[in-house]
C-alpha cells in the first residue's frame, strides 16, 4: 500500500469513527432518558458473537442495568416479533441484526429503543428506534476492516472511556477475520498493547487480565458457543470472556471439541466415499444426523474447511451443506415448523469470479435461491447462511443451481 492510500485509509477510518462515537452517544442519552433498568441483549453464537455480547453485557452493567441474554444461530421473524411485541424496552442485537434491520423495524415499529451493533451486511432500517451502529454504514468492510465486538468494544468504550479494558474482546472476536489485523482491528491492536491490556508472548498475544491467549480463548468460544449451544455453552463462553475459563470450562470445551472431531471425520469419510452433488456451479450435500445434538454453526465451520479439500471439492463451485435444526432456542422456548440450515462457502478458486461480477456473491445466490421462503439470509461475500423450511430443500437446490450460473446471480424468478 502507497504512502497516499495508507493516508487515505486513515482519514475514512477517523471520519468513521467520529460518526460512530457521535451516534453511540446518541444511544447513552436515550437510554437515560427511557429509564429503563433491564435490557435484552440478543447475540450470535460463534467467538465474536459471544466476545461481542461479553463487552455489551459489562458496559450496560456499568450503566446500573440489568442484561437479559439471548443467544441466537439464526434470527428467525417468530423470535424477532416476540421480542418487540412489548413496549419502552432496551433490546441490542450484537453481531446479529444488520442484514435485517428492515425484518427488525418492521417489528419494532416505533415501539422499543432498538440499537444493532454487527459488521454483516446491512439492510436500511426504516424505524427511527432501531439505531444501525454498523461500521458499514460508514464506509468501511465488515469482512475486513472490523468485527461484531470491533463495533461493541468501541461502542462500550464510547459509554464510559473505563471499557478499555475490554479491548481484547475485539481482539478475540476479529480471529474469525481471515485478513488479520487491519483498518480499526489494527487500531484496537496497537491500543491493547499501549494499555497493557494485552502482551506479546513470543508469537502469541496474551490477555494480561486472564492469563490467556488471545486466540486460545477465540478457539474455546468456537466450540462453546457452536457445539455446547444447547448445553449452556453460549453462557460459559461470556463468562469466560469476562473472567477466563475456569478448569471445568476447559475440559468441557475439550470435550465437546473432541465430539465435532469425530462428527467431521465421519461425515469427511462418507463424502469421500459417496461425493458430493452437483448441478450448475454448486455442489452439495445433507449432513444427516452427524452433528445430533449440536448447534447449526457446526455446518459453517465444516463447510469452510470442506472448500480447501481440493481432491474431493471443485475450486470453481460453491459448496452448500444442509443441516437439519433442533426447533427450540435456548432461554427462549420452542420453534413452531420443520427447519433445515444452509451454509454457503466460495472456494478460492470461485472467488476471482465472484469479484469480476461473473459470479454472484453468497449471500447473493442465497438471497435468489431462498426469495419467498428464505429465513434469516446473511454473510458476506464468500460466506454466507440462511434457514429454510424442510420441505422446500429440493427447491432451493434447484433455483440454487440457475442462480449460479447467471452472472453477479442476477434475479429470473419467472
Amino acid at each position: 500500500m502507497s504512502e497516499g492510500e495508507s493516508s487515505s485509509m486513515r482519514k475514512a477510518e477517523a471520519l468513521a469513527l467520529d460518526w460512530f462515537e457521535a451516534r453511540a452517544g446518541q444511544v447513552k442519552d436515550r437510554l437515560i432518558e427511557l429509564g429503563v433498568k433491564e435490557a435484552i441483549l440478543v447475540h450470535h453464537d460463534d467467538a465474536d458473537g459471544l466476545a461481542s455480547a461479553a463487552a455489551t453485557k459489562k458496559a450496560l452493567e456499568g450503566l446500573g442495568l440489568r442484561v437479559k441474554s439471548i443467544c441466537l444461530e439464526k434470527l428467525f421473524p417468530s423470535v424477532v416479533r416476540a421480542l418487540h411485541s412489548g413496549s419502552e424496552q432496551a433490546i441490542f442485537y450484537c453481531d446479529i441484526g444488520s442484514p435485517h434491520a428492515d425484518l427488525i423495524s418492521r417489528a419494532n415499529n416505533g415501539r422499543n429503543l432498538t440499537v444493532i451493533l454487527d459488521h454483516h451486511d446491512p439492510r436500511p432500517a426504516s424505524d427511527p428506534n432501531v439505531l444501525d451502529l454498523n461500521l458499514e454504514h460508514a464506509g468501511l468492510r465488515g469482512e475486513e476492516d472490523f468485527s461484531g465486538s470491533t463495533v461493541c468494544y468501541l461502542f462500550a468504550r464510547a459509554l464510559d472511556e473505563a471499557n478499555r479494558r475490554l479491548s481484547y474482546l475485539a481482539l478475540v472476536g476479529s480471529c474469525e477475520i481471515p485478513v488479520g489485523f487491519k483498518g480499526l482491528n489494527a487500531q484496537v491492536l496497537e491500543e491493547a498493547l499501549s494499555d497493557g491490556v494485552v502482551e506479546r508472548v513470543k508469537k502469541k498475544l496474551v490477555i494480561k487480565a486472564l492469563g490467556i491467549g488471545v486466540k486460545e480463548l477465540f478457539s474455546m468460544l468456537q466450540v462453546l458457543g457452536p457445539v455446547g449451544y444447547y448445553r449452556g455453552g453460549p453462557e460459559l463462553g461470556i463468562k469466560a470472556c469476562l473472567e477466563g475459563p475456569t478448569a471445568e470450562v476447559r475440559e468441557l470445551a475439550k470435550a465437546l471439541e473432541e465430539e465435532r472431531k469425530a462428527a467431521n471425520k465421519r461425515l469427511l469419510a462418507r463424502l469421500y466415499r459417496r461425493g458430493l452433488r452437483r448441478s450448475g456451479r454448486i455442489q452439495w450435500f445433507d449432513a444427516g444426523d452427524a452433528y445430533e445434538g449440536m448447534g447449526a454453526k457446526v455446518i459453517g465451520t465444516f463447510c469452510s474447511y470442506l472448500s480447501y479439500q481440493r481432491k474431493l471439492v471443485r475450486q470453481d463451485a460453491f459448496v452448500i451443506g444442509l443441516m437439519r435444526l433442533r426447533p427450540e432456542v435456548p432461554g427462549f422456548g420452542r420453534l413452531e415448523g420443520d427447519f433445515v440450515k444452509v451454509s454457503v462457502r466460495a472456494p478460492k478458486g470461485l472467488r476471482a469470479d465472484i469479484d469480476a461480477g461473473r459470479a454472484p456473491t453468497a449471500v447473493r445466490l442465497l438471497e435468489e435461491a431462498t426469495a419467498g421462503f428464505g429465513i434469516a439470509v446473511d454473510g458476506h461475500a464468500y460466506a454466507a447462511s440462511c434457514i429454510i423450511p424442510a420441505d422446500k430443500v429440493d427447491e432451493f437446490v434447484e433455483r440454487a443451481a440457475r442462480a449460479s450460473s447467471r452472472p453477479g446471480g442476477q434475479m429470473t424468478l419467472g
